[in-house]
């Protein structure tokens, strides 16, 4: 029996879809062009297999309450574009100290403010690094054709579990509201890779869910199940009390940031095309890359060879191989629907400041052309 399937369908509805057969069992949120979909869609699902989706009042309750549910033990999903993660910021930071899993689906369009509703954008780049204030890593992957918006979000799922956080996907609008043709595993293939958080396995009495290794996350115990610790957003000890114990401040925070420095090569994900005996490095992400590849087969029928580095995982950042490619490449172009928010990581893993660059922010996606064009202006 194959493990693929093939499906017509949008990008949006194959991430709702994705985190029903990844196991999620809520989702809160609040309806948010071009992100609405994923509700609408998950609304229908979750029903289906004794889970529940709620509308909340604003952006605020939906993310508070998708955080309490993953404090229950189950996986949670809340979906919304840019200016809906600027109103959940305070409580992702509070999902970030206090260490629950969470999956957040941003579906990116024109920004600051209000912005753009119905365009594509990738300006939320740099939010999705820090989204909230404060000392963290945060986790970000990146959709860049149909099938990923399914495959990324069944990811996140899992590395939320694995590393007790938020972990951000994000797609575009170009992506969400696609609808074309795209193959992705079976739900059973997802089941079967379905990797579960942690469980304490010891006496209730000797239990501290934050007495971890410097290098792993919180072992929380859902709640309602006879364990007694505190969630809390002030720096805490071991059993989540409040404290300002120097050295117990210290190790928290440096524990949040090496969970996952020290385990980057499980996170990490990457797409090289043909790369090998190229010339010139284009880098692309998401939806942009779709437009590079088609750019990069015809520059190489006109005999200039051209490859692409996309990264999928863009936090934290592939900065080993890009500085690799940095050291192999002279000619490199960073291609991005904002005004170079990637440029910025790719020039300091690089280590240089030649690196040309094409952006766009009226909210329209780049062609094929637009790539060609700068290509031969540039190199």
């Amino acid at each position: 029996m194959s493990e693929l399937r093939e499906v017509i369908s949008s990008g949006n509805d194959l991430a709702a879809r994705a985190a029903v057969d990844a196991g999620c069992m809520f989702f809160g949120g609040y309806p948010l062009t071009p992100s609405s979909e994923i509700m609408h869609t998950i609304s229908d699902l979750l029903p289906k297999v004794g889970g529940a989706a709620i509308q909340m009042e604003d952006e605020i309750g939906g993310v508070a309450a998708a955080i309490g549910a993953g404090m229950s033990g189950v996986r949670t999903l809340t979906a919304t574009s840019g200016p809906g993660i600027s109103l959940k910021a305070e409580n992702l930071g509070l999902a970030q100290m206090c260490e629950v899993p969470l999956v957040v689906i941003n579906v990116m369009r024109g920004g600051p403010s209000t912005g753009l509703p119905t365009r594509v954008s990738q300006g939320d780049i740099a939010q999705a690094k820090n989204p909230s204030h404060g000392d963290y890593k945060s986790i970000t992957l990146c959709a860049g054709t149909l099938a990923e918006c399914y495959t990324e979000t069944v990811r996140a799922f899992n590395l939320a579990d694995r590393f007790m956080q938020p972990v951000f996907v994000l797609l575009d609008e170009t992506l969400g509201h696609m609808h074309a043709k795209a193959e992705i595993p079976t739900a059973e293939t997802v089941k079967k890779g379905i990797v579960p958080r942690k469980k304490y396995e010891g006496k209730p009495e000797d239990y501290r869910p934050y007495d971890v290794a410097q290098d792993e996350p919180a072992l929380l115990a859902p709640m309602f199940q006879g364990y007694r610790y505190n969630f809390t957003g002030l720096h805490h000890d071991a059993d989540g009390f409040p404290t300002e114990e120097i050295e117990t401040c210290r190790k928290l925070i440096d524990r949040l940031f090496r969970k996952v420095e020290e385990h980057k090569e499980e996170i990490e994900s990457n797409e090289e095309y043909m790369l090998d005996d190229a010339e010139i490095l284009l880098i692309g992400y998401g939806s942009a890359s779709l437009a590079i590849k088609e750019a990069v087969n015809s520059l190489r029928e006109e005999g200039i060879k051209v490859g692409l580095f996309r990264p999928i995982t863009l936090w934290p950042s592939p900065e080993k191989r890009l500085y690799e490619l940095g050291q192999k490449f002279d000619k490199v172009l960073s291609v991005e629907l904002n005004q170079g928010q990637y440029l910025e990581e790719i020039q300091r893993a690089m280590g240089r400041k030649d690196i040309e660059k094409l952006t766009k922010t009226n909210g329209r996606p780049f062609s094929p052309a637009d790539i060609i064009n700068k290509v031969k202006e540039v190199f």
